[in-house]
């Protein structure tokens, strides 16, 4: 386990140059001072590596030095073949290049793990849009992904859901994220003072222009951190009120097929001592009294909504709509 760890030390310098005690020891999930053993050993061991101190101080390899410690395990070699995305490549424009580099690691490899790997690229495969839906259609995913790569700035005509519809806005595209079988391009308004990040559904940029400016994002940026904050914040900025309902011990049973996850964690959560009915008083986030009274439909006679009273009134006069239509 060390040897592996001090071989993925030499190689995490080899590739991203100067590094401080603390990245190592995050990117490798030890502690600083296990990476303060490590690094007493490889100097021990002949690794011409040095150290500075300081606030822009790290450990960095001397130039020129280069590892030959390249070899894949067999465990490293199967796991290549679950890291690629062929649809998302094709997507992003890049489908030829990862088929070529796959035939190039196929042919590198030596015979015993070029048929491991080969097994695990048979017997798994990614389908990322959900069950009931169908991919974005993205025409200009290319050029924002060629865009993002080459760090151009880019001016987008984007539709969206609030008036006025239609917005033409200046931005530094970050990066592009896959979520559920949709493109989305987290990008800065280079048009405005506080360089607000936003994110834009990529299937709604409707004409895009690669601009002559270039860009670099702010020091540190990470975007997979960036989106799982914007993922934890997600639900508070969209579920702007609550609703209070009475709700049957089988409609509470079916919460989660038929809502989705933040609501039904919601409702267990604030569930309310059962009546003589078995039933409780549940208190959920809706988005809008539009949106509830859909959802709140699917539960048929197995809910009473008790407020909002905009909510009990509206799904009130949709039920005696019904009754009417079916003659009861």
């Amino acid at each position: 386990m060390r040897a592996s760890r001090l071989v993925s030390i030499l190689l995490l310098l080899q590739t991203r140059g100067r590094l401080t005690a603390r990245q190592i020891a995050d990117t490798l999930e030890v502690s600083v001072r296990t990476v303060y053993r490590d690094m007493d050993s490889l100097a021990a061991a002949g690794v011409p590596l040095y150290a500075d101190a300081g606030h822009r101080g790290g450990y960095e390899l001397l130039d020129g030095y280069r590892t030959r410690l390249t070899g894949l395990t067999t465990g490293e070699a199967e796991s290549l073949f679950l890291t690629g995305v062929p649809t998302a490549a094709a997507d992003l424009g890049l489908g030829s290049v990862v088929t070529a580099a796959h035939l190039k690691l196929m042919a590198a490899l030596p015979a015993e793990l070029r048929e491991r790997a080969g097994r695990i690229a048979e017997c798994f495969h990614l389908d990322a849009p959900s069950w009931y839906g169908t991919a974005d259609a993205t025409p200009q995913l290319a050029a924002v992904a060629d865009a993002v790569w080459n760090r151009r700035r880019i001016r987008i005509r984007y539709l969206r859901w609030a008036e006025p519809h239609e917005s033409l806005r200046t931005v530094d595209p970050y990066g592009v994220v896959l979520k559920a079988g949709a493109w989305y391009l987290v990008a800065a308004h280079a048009d405005e003072g506080s360089r607000a990040i936003r994110t834009y559904r990529v299937s709604r940029v409707v004409e895009l222009d690669a601009l002559a400016e270039e860009f670099e994002p702010p020091p540190g940026f990470d975007l997979a951190a960036h989106w799982q904050s914007y993922l934890a914040h997600f639900d508070a900025r969209r579920f702007r009120d609550t609703a209070t309902v009475r709700m049957s011990p089988a409609a509470l049973a079916r919460i989660d097929g038929l809502t989705e996850p933040a609501v039904a964690r919601a409702a267990h959560e604030s569930a309310s001592v059962p009546d003589a009915a078995g039933w409780v008083r549940v208190t959920i986030p809706i988005e809008s009294i539009e949106l509830a009274h859909k959802s709140m439909l699917a539960f048929g006679a197995g809910v009473e909504v008790l407020a909002p009273r905009e909510l009990r009134e509206r799904l009130g006069e949709t039920i005696a709509e019904l009754g009417r239509l079916y003659g009861s």
